[in-house]
């Protein structure tokens, strides 16, 4: 079981136990070369890492924990990139295997023992730099003219020199007689080296079925590995080396590859291709690549999180407070999360689902390596390793709920409720039914019934305009515009009505406005005033009194005459509010 250290890191919502806590453990490594694994059969997973060394311990090694103590290691031939665990056979006890990937190796370990060492083909030599180094053997050309050939060759030359080639080309002049007498009678090889590695199902999705080994080399090659007989089972190419890989399916079925390359781009590779199908083409470099479902999680340098599909269409993009140092997934199956987790460099971890933030765990110093799963007994369990060699563990309570915070960036979670749309009733489905029968009736109908609107509308207008009926007056010469308005509480108004000139350039001369009322309810101080010259454009305030005697509102009718002419230019009725009656 985990012990309780001197925890030096929390979290801000409580959702996490501090199991472990050790900042002189020494681990120092990186997500890649870290994972958690069941290796003896007996339900106690452990940890198991590269540790790259450094310090004062500058070993590379092979460590495994075992709750919170160091069990074992073995030490490592050069410095790993990546480390994984896999089911090799189907024998019991069902034990998985640990490969890891170091320099142009993979050394796979079998109950914590080396068990096979795999090392990738040598590329193709170009055959003038074979010709130049047999031509210094044999002593036909010195030193100084060896290194101008080679020189020639790599400024010409479409592949490129072996490392024997490029080490001597930057030797200095007085070694290059010593370099070539020391590795000249050697054949000139060139090999490639690993960038990262995974696992690929075989024939079966089981989480304990038998699984390939997927390898990423410096060289924009993908290696599928027999996970027996460890021979070449596939080998695609990739416009540029892989540094992070997502493999889903099944080598004997379908499968699709995610690779994350050199160049700042994703590819997307399947069974029957050798060659990439899809592009992603990022901001700028990945730093960690994931699939969480059926999308797969970016993580790049200039500190966003993104996510697009399967083909490459982008889905939601985050900023982040910080650089992203790592990324892991997190999944618990019990409780439907599928998560990712986010290291930063300012000492926090966040974990996203989608786009939302659920939770923020702070640490004593940046995290270099993050794991989540079964650790000892606890299922969830998260581990996480700091870049001064601290190991740190975290227990997931049991009573932990994660909600998706309201201050992430976005449009509010009310926008993604659906809503609640009601079903669709006998008489709905009828009508339905009749439109698709008769639609072309109905649309000739409603055109019909539309033209005889504009025809009626049309009339009143006309009608409105010859019995000088509407507040606008549009004749030959003569274009006016009113409007009214009364104010007061009663029994006593004012009545204002603005005149306007709606003309291009003449003037109107020689008007009048008349009153129309009911004397019995109604008494108008200025029943007839004549209106000065109109010029066109300006709206001329004409205000009079008015008294109510009556009890009961009616209408005031409002005239506009011009000269002799008997019918008035344009008419307006003014509906006077209640009065109180004569005082």
């Amino acid at each position: 079981m985990l012990s309780g250290g001197a925890a030096m890191s929390g979290d801000d919502d409580g959702k996490w136990l501090d199991a472990h806590y050790d900042p002189l453990a020494g681990l120092r490594t990186f997500t890649s070369c870290v994972a958690l694994a069941d290796l003896s059969g007996d339900g106690d997973a452990r940890l198991v890492a590269a540790d790259l060394g450094g310090g004062h311990r500058p070993a590379v090694k092979l460590k495994v924990y075992q709750g919170t103590a160091l069990s074992g290691e073995s030490v490592l031939l050069d410095l790993p990139c990546g480390l994984v665990t896999f089911f090799m056979d189907l024998h019991e006890p069902r034990v998985p295997a640990v490969a890891v990937a170091s320099g142009s190796c993979v050394y796979v370990y079998k109950n914590l023992r080396p068990y096979f060492k795999f090392t990738l083909p040598g590329l193709g030599v170009d055959e003038s730099e074979q010709d130049a180094w047999r031509e210094a053997r044999e002593g036909r050309i010195d030193p100084p003219a060896l290194k101008e050939l080679l020189e020639s060759l790599r400024n010409k030359s479409d592949a490129p020199l072996s490392a024997r080639s490029l080490r001597f080309l930057s030797t200095d002049a007085e070694n290059l007689e010593d370099f070539v007498r020391l590795h000249g009678q050697q054949p000139v090889k060139r090999q490639t080296v690993i960038t990262c590695i995974s696992t690929l199902k075989k024939s079966t999705a089981d989480e304990d079925g038998v699984s390939c080994l997927l390898i990423g080399t410096e060289s924009a090659h993908l290696y599928v590995l027999d996970p027996e007989a460890f021979i070449i089972l596939a080998k695609m190419s990739l416009p540029a080396p892989p540094t992070a890989m997502d493999v889903t399916g099944q080598f004997d079925v379908e499968f699709r590859i995610t690779a994350a390359c050199r160049d700042g781009n994703i590819y997307v590779l399947r069974r029957d291709s050798e060659r990439a199908k899809y592009r992603v083409e990022l901001t700028s470099h990945p730093v960690g690549l994931l699939r969480v479902g059926k999308n797969v999680v970016v993580g790049t340098a200039d500190r966003n999180l993104q996510a697009f599909t399967q083909k490459g269409k982008k889905l939601w993009k985050v900023t982040l407070p910080a650089a992203i140092r790592t990324m892991a997934p997190m999944e618990l199956p019990a409780r439907g999360l599928q998560a990712v987790l986010v290291a930063l460099a300012n000492c926090e971890v966040h974990l996203y689902r989608d786009k939302n933030l659920l939770s923020t765990v702070k640490t004593p110093a940046a995290v270099s390596a993050v794991r989540f799963g079964r650790y000892g007994r606890e299922d969830g369990t998260l581990v996480m390793s700091t870049e001064g060699g601290g190991l740190m563990v975290k227990i997931l309570k049991r009573t932990a709920e994660f909600r998706e915070r309201d201050g992430a960036p976005g449009p509010p979670a009310a926008q993604s409720v659906r809503l609640d749309v009601p079903k669709k009733t006998k008489l709905y489905v009828d009508q339905t039914l009749r439109e698709r029968e008769h639609g072309a009736a109905m649309h000739r109908a409603f055109r019909m019934d539309l033209a005889r609107l504009r025809l009626a509308a049309a009339r009143a207008y006309a009608r409105a305009l010859e019995s000088s009926l509407a507040p606008v007056s549009s004749g030959p010469g003569r274009s006016l515009k009113i409007n009214a308005a009364v104010r007061g509480l009663g029994p006593s108004f004012e009545l204002t009505l603005g005149l306007q000139n709606t003309a291009a350039c003449r003037p109107l001369l020689d008007l009048a406005v008349s009153f129309l009322y009911d004397p019995a309810s109604y008494r108008v101080r200025d029943p007839l005033l004549k209106i000065p010259m109109l010029l066109p454009g300006p709206v001329y305030p004409l205000r009079t009194l008015v008294e109510c005697v009556g009890d009961v509102s009616d209408v005031i009718k409002v005239f506009v005459l011009a000269g002799r002419r008997s019918a008035p230019l344009l008419t307006a009725h003014i509906n006077m509010p209640a009065g109180e009656g004569a005082r």
